[in-house]
C-alpha cells in the first residue's frame, strides 16, 4: 500500500498547420508504471528499500510488484477471484496448454492482457462453467494452464486469479532524504517488465 501508478501508453501526436492533430499508438499494449515512494514513511521502510534495491542491483533484476489496484482477474481488479471471470479460449481436442489472460471490456474496445505472474494458490478454473478442482496445473512464472487432458472441441476455458506485475527499479541509484528525526522519503519509480 501507499504506492501510485497504473497503464501507460505512447502515443505520437503530430501537431498540422491547420491545428488538427495526427494520433498514433505506438504501443499495442500498455506498459504499467509505479512509485512506491510514498508508502515510505520511516527509517525502517528505508532500510527495508536499500536492502531489497542492493539485491535487485538496481534496475538489473526484475521482481512482483502488487498493484493494489488491480490485482484480481475480477472486472474491477479487486474484488474476489471466480474460476469463471476470464475466457481463456475454447478446446479444440488437442490443445493443452491456455494462457493466463484478462479481458479490460469499454463497449466495443477489448484490450486482451497476458497474465505471467499469477500468485500460487490462488488459480481456479472451469470448463463450461463447471469448476475443475484437477486435472490441471500452472506455471505461476508464465501464466500458462495446462490441462492432463484437451479440453473438447468448443469446450470453453475460464479462469479466475490473483496476479503480480513483473516490474523492475527504474533507476540505479536509490536517493533518500532525511525529512525529519526517524522521518525519511525516497523517490521510488518502478516500470512494469515485457515478458
Amino acid at each position: 500500500y501507499g504506492s501510485q501508478g497504473g497503464p501507460e501508453y505512447l502515443t505520437g501526436v503530430a501537431m498540422l498547420q491547420s491545428g488538427h492533430e495526427q494520433r498514433r499508438s505506438v504501443w499495442t499494449a500498455p506498459r504499467h508504471a509505479y512509485n512506491a515512494s510514498f508508502a515510505i514513511k520511516t527509517v525502517e521502510h528505508v532500510d527495508q528499500v536499500r536492502a531489497f534495491f542492493h539485491s535487485m542491483k538496481g534496475k538489473f533484476h526484475g521482481f512482483r510488484f502488487k498493484d493494489w489496484n488491480d490485482y484480481t482477474s475480477a472486472a474491477n481488479g479487486r474484488d474476489a477471484a471466480s474460476d469463471t471471470d476470464q475466457a481463456l479460449g475454447a478446446g479444440d481436442g488437442g490443445t493443452v496448454d491456455f494462457q493466463l489472460v484478462k479481458n479490460y471490456l469499454t463497449g466495443t474496445e477489448a484490450l486482451v492482457r497476458p497474465i505471467n505472474k499469477p500468485v500460487s494458490g490462488t488459480v481456479v478454473v472451469a470448463l463450461n462453467g463447471t469448476p475443475q478442482p484437477s486435472g490441471w496445473t500452472v506455471d505461476t512464472t508464465t501464466g500458462i494452464v495446462t490441462f492432463g487432458a484437451a479440453p473438447g472441441a468448443g469446450v470453453v476455458v475460464t479462469a479466475g486469479f490473483e496476479f503480480d506485475v513483473p516490474c523492475r527499479f527504474d533507476i540505479d541509484r536509490l536517493a533518500v532524504s532525511a525529512d525529519t528525526y526517524g522521518i525519511r522519503s525516497a523517490d521510488i519509480p518502478i516500470v512494469e517488465l515485457r515478458l
